[in-house]
């Protein structure tokens, strides 16, 4: 099946939630009118559509391939990645002065969702590229900057995130990597990295691996850990390639989903490049400091993998809806003289409106985030940049662990509709479940993003975000309450008991966190969904407030009604999930640790 970029639903967002007017306005957006962006997602468009969408399910069926230490991709993958690079798609959100296009990260957003949408394991070498692009940006030399960043936002050049190591796994105090000094400045390393994405591969003509390591003299633990651009082929002062590097891949992962994408174990340190013994590196920023800048690329990476996962479920709705369309089975409950579409049976509306609903409200919340993460870095008033901030910053992990937990439940419904037909490989429904099922994992776990919004998003600057979120939700409250639309009140009546359920949430984390720490993190997850279903809800209220106000101006545009249905069910199948996670939170942590480790 075919995908198609839900560019109204896009438009709608960026236009009416996230503030899209307000953030072209800013200081360095002056090139981001509403003719460019429009021009940009129509294109956008048509590449996904056209060129990359087709190779997901090929992708699929003859995954990337591995032979003496090289890497083989998916049949039409260079050719695409080259088509994708060429159009500029890599420096959409980068700075004009390295040769991007300094457009805002919410309008990238929208980009970068139709990309894995359109085929998950081909956007993630763009992904982690973007990401060495911003760690560069934040910690390079000046040096650094002008040699490797324009060859990343050119596509020529591909970049990587080399954290874990068999030791350590998302422990990166473990991290044994080491890194020689050398008399001229730069450093060997020598160490074995797993779980690399396009740690390998030959689309691009080189491939500049950011690896984190540790020098002699480091102290033990996280405050050790320092950041080494390390390069496939080593590069000159004017950007040429020279010798090939001592990094070497060992081999490529064999993986329930995204089977296109190489996942490998790369060997630093090994004899078998031109350089001799140790992989040639070059220090990023002051040594130890390594982890603060590689959280740069890691949160980039977050936010991506969150929008990864409101990809993947809209590919699966648009499937669903299609095939629930065509299939025919059963008479309708009400009686009918023959099989009906079975879109019509009450229970397939169902699914199909949590699909919808789901991945709606968690599109919502990305954007709006994004457009946050705009006014905070362009904004001219520092007390408005540093709000957006924390906004941000404390939207990150819901957007990253919420949006991915979703997308489980909206692929998996996806294969349901499908009946025994999902089960089938042949119908692709299952591929998506598949490719999904990684997105919870990567990039750290939904329990590592649920202990970074209780400790440092919640309870470090004792609740002052979070309550100040909880506050502006209020305000949406009161609106829809005190508004004459039925459906607006339905919904607020069901956002007001949500957000009370959020609010004495924080509190509980707040209050037990110094007395009972294990009790408070067993309920982690519960209490991160819980803010990813209020945050949906709050936006999709805000949704269906401007879709209403279309309708009463006489904007007959059906688009609107729908849009207002699908937030009215959020509201009424959706929000009452955050009144139990609500209970398992506050009353759930003593059960969850009652046995002892040899029970269970």
């Amino acid at each position: 099946m075919s995908y198609i970029a839900p560019l109204k639903d896009m438009r709608f967002v960026l236009n009416e939630l996230a503030g899209l007017d307000q953030i072209q306005q800013l200081p360095g957006f002056e090139d981001a009118s509403s003719e460019t962006v429009d021009a940009v997602l129509e294109e956008n468009a048509r590449l996904v559509q056209d060129v990359i969408a087709p190779l997901n399910r090929i992708g699929d069926e003859q995954p990337s391939s591995w032979k003496d230490g090289e890497v083989i991709t998916t049949p039409g993958f260079k050719q695409a990645f080259t088509e994708y690079a060429s159009g500029g798609w890599q420096g959409l959100q980068h700075p004009q002065e390295y040769g991007g296009q300094g457009l805002p990260k919410l309008v990238a957003s929208a980009c970068v969702e139709n990309l894995h949408a359109a085929n998950l394991s081909f956007a993630l070498c763009p992904l982690l590229t973007d990401g060495a692009i911003e760690a560069l940006l934040t910690a390079g030399t000046e040096e650094q900057k002008n040699l490797y960043v324009p060859h990343l936002i050119d596509g020529s050049w591909t970049g990587t995130m080399n954290l874990t190591e068999p030791q350590a796994g998302s422990d990166l105090s473990q991290v044994r990597t080491r890194a020689v000094p050398q008399e001229d400045g730069s450093f060997r390393l020598f160490g074995q990295k797993i779980f690399i994405t396009y740690g390998e591969h030959d689309m691009a003509e080189n491939i500049v691996h950011l690896v984190l390591g540790r020098t002699p003299d480091a102290p033990e633990g996280v405050k050790g850990i320092s950041l080494f651009v390390v390069p496939k082929f080593l590069v000159d002062a004017d950007g040429k390639l020279g010798k090939r590097n001592d990094v070497w891949c060992a081999s490529i992962e064999h993986k329930l989903g995204i089977k296109a994408s190489p996942t490998t174990v790369l060997l630093f340190g090994d004899d078998k490049g031109e350089v001799g013994a140790g992989a040639v590196g070059y220090a990023i920023g002051e040594l130890n400091r390594g982890l603060q800048y590689m959280f740069v690329m890691m949160n980039a990476a977050r936010f991506a993998v969150g929008v990864e996962g409101i990809a993947v479920s809209e590919r699966a709705y648009q499937q669903a809806v299609t095939f629930a369309r065509d299939r025919k089975q059963s008479r309708a409950v009400e009686g009918s003289p023959a099989a009906v579409a079975i879109i019509e049976h009450p229970d397939v509306r169902r699914m199909l409106m949590t699909m919808r609903a789901l991945t709606e409200g968690a599109r919502a919340v990305a954007f709006v985030g994004a457009g946050a993460h705009d006014l905070a870095t362009h904004h001219p008033d520092a007390a408005v940049r540093a709000q957006n901030q924390a906004f941000y910053e404390y939207l990150v992990p819901i957007i990253k662990g919420f949006s991915t937990e979703m997308s489980l439940e909206v692929t998996s419904l996806g294969v349901q509709v499908h009946g025994g037909m999902g089960f089938i490989e042949e119908t692709g429904a299952a591929q998506h479940y598949r490719d999904a099922r990684i997105l919870p994992i990567y990039e750290g776990t939904t329990a590592i993003q649920a202990n970074d919004l209780i400790g440092r998003k919640t309870v470090r600057d004792g609740g002052a975000a979070a309550y100040r979120i909880v506050e502006d939700i209020r305000k949406t409250v009161d609106e829809l309450e005190r508004s004459k639309h039925a459906s607006l009140v339905t919904i607020g009546a069901r956002l007001e008991m949500a957000v009370e359920a959020y609010a004495q949430t924080i509190q509980f984390v707040l209050e037990e966190v110094k007395d009972d720490v294990r009790g408070v993190y067993a309920g982690s997850v519960a209490y991160l969904m819980l803010a990813g279903y209020v945050h949906g809800g709050w936006q999709m209220a805000r949704a269906a407030q401007a879709a209403v106000k279309k309708i009463e101006a006489g904007d007959l545009d059906p688009f609107y009604e729908t849009k207002l249905v699908t937030a009215r069910f959020y509201a009424e199948h959706l929000l009452p999930r955050a009144l139990s996670l609500h209970a398992a939170v506050v009353d759930g942590a003593e059960s969850v640790l009652a046995l002892d480790a040899d029970q269970f």
